[in-house]
């Protein structure tokens, strides 16, 4: 690994840990030249297709998934721990299902039942975008079926 300060590629790995529930190492490195101390990070890499709703192929990106579900939770009581542990969970699942090829539909969905478990406002967030709402009535009809299955519904 090259050292970011002095671009040396001597280093040397000083500590590392498994995070991310085995799906990932941390690794704090050191340069042999200058000391300069860095973190690295090893992951699984997702070698997976998501196909969209168009019709269009995408590679799987895990960075584009939290990104889309931290803007649902921006200013909402949802951990940066507990989004990445249901990123993991779902690439888990994911792997264990053995396709190569997932609808884009699928993820959207396992997203949508998280979020409504942990928040009803980022989901209604995350939901007005992957459901494409076109107008305010769509919020209220979804803010309404939220309501109804809180008060008794199914």
């Amino acid at each position: 690994m090259r050292c970011p300060k002095c671009k040396a590629e001597d280093t040397k790995v000083i500590d590392s840990r498994i995070i991310e529930d085995g799906f990932a190492i941390r690794r704090r490195r050191e340069c042999s030249s200058c000391g300069y101390r860095f973190t690295t990070y090893e992951r699984v890499d997702m070698d997976f297709v998501i196909l969209k709703k168009d019709g269009r192929r995408e590679a799987y990106s895990r960075e584009k998934l939290l990104a889309g579900i931290r803007k649902a939770c921006h200013k909402r009581p949802i951990s940066e721990d507990t989004i990445r542990k249901f990123i993991s969970s779902l690439e888990l699942e994911l792997i264990q299902k053995g396709e190569r090829e997932i609808p884009s539909s699928y993820i959207g969905e396992k997203v949508m039942e998280a979020l409504k478990r942990w928040d009803k406002v980022a989901y209604i967030r995350f939901a007005s975008v992957y459901k494409e709402f076109k107008d305010v009535s769509e919020f209220i009809t979804q803010i309404k079926a939220l309501g109804e299955r809180k008060d008794g519904g199914s």
